[in-house]
């Protein structure tokens, strides 16, 4: 009876899940989008009753289309959108408020509170993490401190924390159990990445009852099963990383020093440092995976609003009706026609970390189209992009050689030409462009034997496409420098002060 391995690819926009065969080759996708809540500016939560919905609908219809049951699945690995915020009632299994999304700013004001405190050397010293409202534990404080009774529960040992991964192998498990893996516990801005454990130092500034805490485990390793109600049999769930580091180890960036770029909702760019922590100034040092005893450790740069801005000319400005047109409408022109575009919808990420940065479209005139603001908008990626790379390579001392790439804007040939451009670098994207779902199914996979070990998993990954820098990469690196300072007028300025 041949074997596969369901990968569940819970993120920011959508539900999927991709069954994959024993050569890294996708047999059937299913995808879902689901409400996007946005109750107040700068808030941005999901109904986590839907966020499961969604996952186990296009879990079942996955399979389904290739006409098989549990009983032919070798493992589950389940990959997620980070830091996102979920906490629940043990008991009931609801959730006490709605999950509170990673882009969601409005701890912001608290968390400047902290960093006049003078916590910010303390918690990036521990965590890696510089304080911001994109990590965890200022969502959970909230919740503790805002919803009504969830405080008083919270200290009876009634409620649980998790990242979408924990309230999905809650919810696949019947509520038997809760675990997080090392990499998403790495951000929640209360984990040590040195002692691989819940700080009780951090959780008492956050003021976070250690009982709501899922335990940590490895990203490869059996957790627990299914309960039979979804897959007719029990399937065991045995990987679990971040929606980041799973892209990292499905782009098989094994060896130090490589680095890979997820063009999803955000930008994501991740190094593999090897195994000690690097403590960067403008960076995060983040766990990459763990297998077994052994840790990988790698540097990020996040970029908050990557596709999504393209997501957003669609739906907010509406200049064309399908994501894929931008391309289109983008080549008309010969460039942006000196108009620059800074898409800090949701504040600024590395190596900025600016809470109140807003979204900037400068240089408009007369002769502005809907053409240029669409290259804009394909050059304010890449730019972004390129402060990040360039960052990595100056504090991480990282000579990098080329850029790995994947996520749905990848697909994009004039998005990844003007990446390679504007970074005088090689860009490379592989065959197979799932590679945050491919990551979470080869986690599982190792877990349970259905793959022998990194070298077999390394054999399968294949290159689509490289891109090499073109005649236009002097121009796009002078379109760069304009860029940044417009990066700098639109900072600080959602800030009342």
């Amino acid at each position: 009876m041949k074997q596969y391995i369901l990968a569940l690819d819970q993120g920011t926009t959508s539900s999927r899940a991709i069954v994959f065969d024993q050569e890294g080759t996708i047999q059937s996708v299913a995808q879902k989008e689901f409400q996007q809540i946005f109750p107040k500016p700068g808030w941005v939560e999901h109904d986590p009753n839907e966020i499961w919905a969604s996952q186990a609908g296009v879990a079942a219809e996955a399979i389904a289309k290739i006409g098989i049951n549990g009983k032919y699945l070798a493992a589950i690995g389940i990959t997620n959108q980070r830091e996102t915020t979920i906490v629940w009632d043990r008991e009931t299994s609801q959730p006490l408020y709605n999950a509170i999304v990673w882009q969601d700013r409005r701890t912001s004001a608290y968390c400047d509170e902290l960093k006049a405190q003078g916590l910010s050397e303390t918690i990036k010293q521990k965590t890696g993490l510089f304080i911001d409202a994109y990590f965890s534990a200022s969502k959970i404080k909230w919740i503790l401190d805002n919803v009504a009774g969830a405080r008083a529960k919270a200290e009876q040992g009634k409620l649980a924390f998790g990242t979408v991964d924990t309230w999905l192998t809650w919810k696949l498990t019947n509520g038997k159990v809760h675990v997080t893996d090392v990499t998403n516990a790495s951000r929640t801005m209360i984990f040590n990445i040195h002692t691989l454990s819940w700080d009780k130092e951090l959780l008492k500034i956050f003021t976070i009852p250690e009982s709501m805490l899922p335990e940590v485990r490895s990203c490869s390793e059996v957790y627990g099963e299914t309960g039979t109600t979804l897959f007719a049999s029990k399937v065991p769930i045995a990987g679990i990383a971040g929606d980041q580091q799973a892209a990292l180890f499905g782009q098989a960036c094994f060896e130090p020093g490589m680095i890979k770029n997820t063009y999803g909702t955000g930008c994501f760019i991740v190094a593999n440092i090897g195994n000690k922590p690097v403590v960067t100034k403008d960076l995060l040092t983040t766990i990459g995976w763990k297998i077994g005893n052994d840790v990988t450790y790698a540097v990020e740069g996040s970029i908050f609003i990557g596709g999504a801005i393209i997501q957003w000319l669609r739906d907010g400005l509406e200049l064309f009706p399908t994501s894929a047109q931008v391309e289109k409408l983008a080549q008309k022109v010969e460039d942006s026609g000196g108009v620059y575009l800074v898409p800090a919808l949701s504040g600024l990420g590395a190596p900025h970390w600016d809470p109140y940065a807003r979204g900037l479209i400068i240089g408009l005139t007369r002769g502005t189209t809907k053409a240029h603001i669409s290259r804009a908008a394909l050059d304010a990626i890449t730019f972004d992009v390129k402060s990040i790379t360039d960052c990595i390579q100056e504090e991480a001392n990282i000579a990098l050689k080329e850029l790995r790439v994947d996520g749905g804007a990848s697909v994009n040939n004039m998005l990844m030409q003007l990446q390679s451009d504007v970074m005088d670098k090689i860009v490379v994207r592989p065959k197979i462009t799932e590679t945050t779902a491919l990551g979470a199914a080869y986690l599982a996979g190792l877990a349970t034997g259905y793959w022998s070990g990194l070298g077999e998993i390394k054999k399968y990954w294949q290159e689509d496409k490289r891109f090499t820098p073109g005649s236009n990469k002097e121009k796009q690196q002078k379109q760069y420098r304009t860029w940044k300072r417009a990066v700098e007028r639109a900072k600080g300025w959602a800030n009342e002060e």
